[in-house]
């Protein structure tokens, strides 16, 4: 691990102004992501700057109805907190589904959302990756690619966005709140807050220099009966292989997202309009244009499979 300085922010809008002023500086908080690629020297920070003192760890109702989830709760609250349980259960189920207990009591909500996409190449110093050397080339593409994305790829990266919580975010249509250095602030929509990969994989999200994410807002309560389905190599501490994040409703109707699949949690809302006809004419248009390798050619039946399970599941 390289040489790097240290300091707490008092407020969110220090935390922003901190970052700014001091090139190559990260934001810390449970760490778990950022501390591993650290000790990899993937991640080599100049400065971290601790916001786990900020006053970010709050479940609050909103006056729209929905939830505004702080910055710094920890996953293993979120999942555990019975408006969460009751009203966004697909969340809840999410958040359990990924790493190991450990780990959720460490994550954070932020956190979670800013995990970096990734491939074994990437974690390997040896191998081209334009994700952690932009420009170095890509050695999944043509490499052992069974985990990787099969759609929303391109030239430059074939990565699969790894977590379970964005996932369910994605379905819900939450907003990312942050705060950037000049003290302003913004809603980001969960769609727009990750990034394919294009010819910059190295950049995950839409978030500009400096700018720290303060809290997830969800809206109200969808309703209906809530799902995630995630298919893995083994029981637990394994990314999905595919993923399905749904909510159906009495009649038939409903929303669903993917994990697993591509750069980024991946949901098409005009497949959602084909549920009511089953999970093949859903899937057609959910993964038109994928672009499978051979090894990974199975997460495009086992992603109809799996959602075929889930509407089955719904109906009874």
């Amino acid at each position: 691990m390289k040489a790097f300085t240290y300091s707490r922010a008092s407020s969110a809008a220090d935390a922003a102004a901190q970052a700014a002023r001091t090139p190559g500086a990260k934001f810390i908080a449970g760490g778990t992501n950022l501390l591993d690629l650290m000790k990899l020297e993937i991640e080599a920070p100049t400065h971290l700057i601790d916001v786990n003192k900020l006053a970010l760890d709050k479940i609050e109702a909103t006056p729209a109805g929905g939830l505004r989830i702080g910055a710094l709760v920890r996953n293993t609250d979120l999942a555990a907190d019975k408006r969460v349980r009751r009203d966004y259960a697909v969340l809840s189920r999410a958040i359990v589904a990924g790493a190991s207990g450990q780990l959720r009591n460490k994550a954070t909500t932020a956190g979670n959302l800013l995990q970096r996409t990734r491939c074994p190449y990437f974690y390997d110093t040896n191998q081209a990756c334009n994700k952690r050397k932009p420009g170095s080339g890509c050695a999944a593409i043509g490499g052992f690619s069974r985990q990787l994305a099969v759609i929303g790829t391109s030239e430059a990266c074939i990565a699969t966005y790894p977590g379970d919580m964005a996932i369910a975010m994605r379905l819900l249509d939450a907003q990312v709140e942050t705060v950037r250095p000049d003290g302003t602030t913004r809603a980001i929509p969960i769609a727009q807050f990750h990034r394919l990969p294009g010819d910059a994989p190295h950049l995950d999200n839409t978030l500009q220099a400096g700018e720290l994410i303060t809290a997830v807002t969800l809206p109200k309560p969808l309703g209906g009966k809530h799902f995630y389905h995630k298919v893995r190599d083994r029981a637990s501490y394994a990314f999905a292989l595919v993923s399905v994040a749904a909510v159906v409703q009495k009649d038939g109707t409903g929303r669903f997202a993917l994990g697993g699949m591509a750069h980024k949690p991946w949901r098409v809302e005009a497949a959602e309009a084909a549920l009511p006809k089953g999970a093949p004419a859903a899937m057609k248009i959910a993964l038109a244009g994928a672009t499978p390798t051979q090894d990974n050619a199975f997460k495009l039946p086992l992603a109809e499979r799996t959602l075929a399970a889930v509407l089955s599941e719904a109906r009874g």
